[in-house]
C-alpha cells in the first residue's frame, strides 16, 4: 500500500524529514483515522507540505499504534520518541495533544527527495491529512 502524508508547512517537519532530524512520523487522533490499521512495514509514504507538490518519499521501517491514551501515556510516548518525531518543545506539543486517545508512530527509512508532482484529493475530503491508496498514481494530477 502507498500513503500520502500532508504536512503543515509552518511546522517545518518536511525539512526535518529530509535532513533525517525527524525519522518518525506521528499522527495523534481522538478516533481511529487513516492510517490506523492500514499502514504496515515496507509500505511507501509520500510527503507534501499542504498546498504544495509531493517532494519526498520514504519506506516504512516499523509501525507502533497506541490506543486508550491518557495524558500520562502521551507524556511517556513523547519522552521516549519526541526527539525522533522532531519535536523541539515537548511541553508545548504535549499541551496540544494531551487529550488524544490514539497515536500512530511510523518509523521512516530510505528517505528520498523525488521529482515533484501534484495530487488530486477529490473524494478524500479537502481536510484529509492522510490518504491511503493502492498506488499513488491513482491520485497524481
Amino acid at each position: 500500500m502507498e500513503h500520502l502524508a500532508i504536512m503543515k508547512k509552518s511546522l517545518g517537519y518536511l525539512e526535518k524529514i529530509t535532513s533525517s532530524d525527524k525519522i518518525i512520523e506521528s499522527r495523534w487522533y481522538n478516533s481511529r483515522k487513516s492510517p490506523w490499521n492500514k499502514i504496515k512495514k515496507r509500505d511507501i509514504v509520500y510527503f507534501q507540505n499542504s498546498g504544495c507538490a509531493v517532494t519526498v518519499k520514504s519506506k516504512v521501517k516499523q509501525v507502533i499504534q497506541f490506543e486508550d491514551l491518557t495524558p500520562g501515556k502521551v507524556n511517556k510516548i513523547l519522552l521516549e520518541f519526541g526527539k525522533q518525531i522532531g519535536i523541539q518543545n515537548l511541553k508545548l506539543f504535549f499541551e496540544g495533544i494531551k487529550t488524544k486517545r490514539y497515536c500512530i508512530l511510523i518509523f521512516l527509512e530510505n528517505i528520498k527527495e523525488i521529482s515533484p508532482f501534484f495530487i488530486d484529493k477529490s473524494g478524500f475530503g479537502m481536510m484529509s491529512a492522510w490518504i491511503s491508496i493502492d498506488n499513488i498514481n491513482q491520485i497524481k494530477r
